[in-house]
Parts: structure tokens; sequence; C-alpha cells
């Protein structure tokens, strides 16, 4: 294979252990090509995948997700800038309502973070006899909803 990576290699570039490597590969998330000693090499456009696949786990994308975006990329050749931006979109009104949910959670919580919620009458978050336990389970008032959950209310205090 033409300026393949080993794994060694391929981790110390991207900064990602050998053993996510591995699991990455056993997800179908990277591909990698077996020597005659079966050892692994990587394609150096995989570096590009990895590098994706952490940046949308850092912004909360799941693997399923993450595998289905990569599975939409040319397996004929490397993917192009526009490959990128096509794949990209497919996220960016949830990527924006996920910095919309944060943006609201940071500002709402800033005093009770603070204070510790010690007061019950100014908290944005109070619940007066869990009168939102019955809409279902976790916090209905600031965070998104996770699948197949209905949609979480983001009321203003």
């Amino acid at each position: 294979m033409h300026e393949s990576l080993t794994i060694g290699q391929l981790s110390a570039r991207s900064g990602v252990a050998p053993s996510a490597l591995r699991f990455y590969e056993r997800l179908g998330l990277i591909h990698a090509q077996r020597t005659g000693g079966n050892q692994r090499r990587y394609a150096r456009s995989e570096l590009r995948r990895v590098a994706f696949i952490r940046i949308s786990q850092q912004v909360g994308i799941s693997l399923d997700e993450i595998r289905a975006a990569l599975d939409s990329l040319p397996a004929s050749r490397s993917p192009t800038a526009s490959d990128w931006a096509r794949l990209s979109s497919v996220w960016r009104e949830r990527l924006n309502e996920r910095i919309r949910l944060m943006t609201k959670l940071r500002d709402d919580l800033d005093s009770c973070i603070g204070c510790g919620c010690l007061s019950l009458q100014r908290c944005a978050l109070y619940n007066p006899g869990d009168s939102l336990g019955g809409e279902g389970p976790g916090a209905r008032l600031v965070l998104p909803r996770t699948e197949g959950e209905p949609e979480a209310d983001v009321r203003a205090s």
C-alpha cells in the first residue's frame, strides 16, 4: 500500500490511542489493509476520518450516526472538500440547535452553579410538587431530548 500508516503512526498523527483505532475499525468507521504478516496498514486518508470521528463525538454525535455519515462518503476515492461539506450540512441545523440549548443552559444556570441553588424562589429550574414528573424522565426545562423522547420544553423562566 503506497504511503500507508501503521497503527502506531496513525495513533501518533491523530492523537487517538491504538485501542480506540482498533475499536473504530471493528465498528467499520475506519478501514485498514493487512500485510502478509497480518499487520494493519491505513491509508493516509484515514487521518481525516479519525479527525471527523473525534470532532463529531466531542459535539455529541453518536457512533451510529457517525458511521452512517461516513458510509455516505465515496468508497472508490478519497473524499473531496465538497463531499465533506455535503456531509456536514446534514448536521448543521442539529448543531445549531445544540449550540442554542447549551447557551441557554450556560446562561440560565450561571446563578445556580454559583450559589448552589439555595434560593428556590428565583431558581429557573424549580419544579414545585414535581409537576413535570408526569412528562417523563430527565430534565424537562433545559436539556435537549434524547432519541425517541418527545421534544423537551425549553421555557423561559
